[in-house]
């Protein structure tokens, strides 16, 4: 099935004049109030410039993620800008919501500005006390066991799957095993432009176990999938700064400050908040002079980041191999940059200055 069937468009037509617009938080986020001295309520606002447009002119921005979780509460978006239409779009496959600007060839100064509001507490799993009753759609779990185009799940991937989980018998011990090796075995690289791509299969073939977040959170996703756990990347961005690293908070705007993690589905403790790539994250830059594996912060960064996360981030979506609506260029690997397109094609969404985007965040 052709995925833009999937997805749910309502553009307000504005003939070329300011128009501002919502999407709702769902019924539920009354629930943002329980237990109110653990969540932590935000705001993230970005603008997006399209300079020296050719022609038409299209943007789409991710907004939070579109379902409530227990550790995360959308509490609604405004958009407002003088595009010819606007609008929020959600791709029901992976719930990835967006908002969706076009502006025709005589306007030379598109211009679109989206504002979220959101919720969150961070996540703790008491791995001591596991709940047969945690269950989740055997659907869903279906659809995170799935190969994507850059996080394939046989050959060279799970023939590393099965050695690292070598003798474990149960699923947390073998995604335990995963986010082991993971750590060990990986590398953060400054040099990889954005958070990197992801392309697993590649990595491990030749070797070079090196990136950022998208690398290696994604390795652990397919080699998690490979051993047959459901595994998931979260795209989203950095929205404070963090109590216990510093190197795992935002430094000034947020402009650049997206950052993937992981979750792993286990028996008894549903999905399972992981991030090995955090791990290395603080090993090279926690302190000028990088950490080893054995410093005491990296420790205890590891034994956090299975099970743990600290919520000063917002969590966008779970999608891959996402075709925008209304695009002419090839599919997206993930959806966690605003992305601009002209008659000429793509911008850079890891070059802000190239269609001039700003993200900004406080707590509210």
């Amino acid at each position: 099935m052709n995925r833009r069937s999937f997805l749910k468009r309502t553009l307000a037509v504005s003939g070329g004049l300011l128009v501002a617009s919502r999407l709702p938080a769902p019924a539920s986020v009354e629930a943002a109030n329980d237990a109110a001295s653990k969540w932590r309520t935000f705001e993230v606002t970005t603008k997006v410039e399209v300079l020296e447009p050719k022609g038409a002119s299209k943007v789409w921005l991710p907004v939070p993620l579109m379902t409530d979780t227990d550790y995360f509460k959308r509490l609604g978006d405004t958009w407002t800008g003088n595009a010819a239409g606007m609008g929020n779009l959600r791709d029901a496959k992976y719930d990835a919501g967006m908002v969706y600007a076009e502006w025709t060839p005589s306007e030379k100064s598109p211009a679109l500005e989206l504002t979220s509001r959101f919720a969150t507490r961070d996540r703790q799993i008491d791995f001591k006390k596991p709940n047969k009753a945690i269950k989740e759609d055997p659907e869903v779990l279906k659809l995170y066991l799935q190969p994507t185009a850059l996080i394939p799940t046989d050959g060279i991937v799970a023939d590393n799957a099965k050695v690292i989980t070598l003798g474990a018998k149960r699923d947390i011990d073998k995604a335990k095993a995963i986010y082991e090796w993971v750590v060990d075995n990986t590398f953060r690289d400054p040099k990889v432009k954005g958070c990197g791509l992801g392309d697993i299969r590649a990595m491990l073939e030749s070797r070079n176990l090196s990136g950022k977040c998208a690398d290696l959170n994604a390795l652990y996703v397919g080699l998690a999938r490979a051993s047959g756990i459901p595994a998931r990347d979260v795209y989203g961005v950095r929205c404070a700064t963090s109590a216990d690293f510093k190197s795992l908070g935002k430094a000034g705007d947020i402009t650049k400050a997206q950052h993937c993690r992981a979750e792993v589905y286990l028996t008894g403790y549903g999905w399972v908040p992981v991030d090995p790539a955090d791990v290395r994250k603080v090993v090279l830059e926690e302190r000028p002079e990088g950490l080893s594996l054995q410093d005491p912060l990296v420790k205890k960064a590891r034994a956090k980041l299975f099970g743990a996360w600290e919520m000063n981030w917002l969590a966008f979506n779970y999608a891959h191999d996402l075709k925008l609506p209304n695009s002419s260029a090839k599919p997206l690997p993930f959806l966690m940059y605003p992305q601009a397109e002209t008659t000429e094609g793509r911008k850079d969404s890891l070059e802000p200055e190239s269609f001039r985007y700003t993200m900004t965040a406080k707590e509210i």
